[in-house]
């Protein structure tokens, strides 16, 4: 289970970088400006927690890969939406709701369904 939590925490670290890589243009002229430079300085931290969860889920689903590609789109959804709200104020509609809703849902089939 450790490595389960682990894998899910460099997930979320991972989406979390995705996110402001990808979308900090949108309030931040420094990165607007530099796009090279953000892919420089996010893209090595992001594939290395990326790696390393991939291998954890894998551990901790005994050898299934598929397991961890639903979390980590899981937890990209969901810190998405987090960031989102949090940075740009951008407000959660009926749409999205039910998305967040089913994207936790597979997350917890993912982890409680053996």
């Amino acid at each position: 289970m450790k490595q389960l939590l682990y894998a899910v925490l460099l997930f979320t670290a991972g989406q979390s970088m995705i996110w402001f890589q990808t979308n900090a243009q949108f309030f931040w002229k420094w990165a607007k400006d530099h796009p090279f430079l953000m892919a420089l300085l996010f893209s090595t931290p992001i594939s290395v927690m990326f790696i390393k969860a991939t291998a954890l889920i894998v551990t901790h689903f005994d050898g299934q890969l598929w397991p961890g590609r639903f979390v980590a789109q899981a937890m990209g959804i969901m810190t998405f939406a987090f960031f989102t709200y949090m940075v740009l104020g951008e407000g959660v509609n009926h749409k999205t709701t039910v998305s967040l809703l089913l994207s936790l849902t597979l997350l917890l089939i993912q982890i409680l369904w053996k």
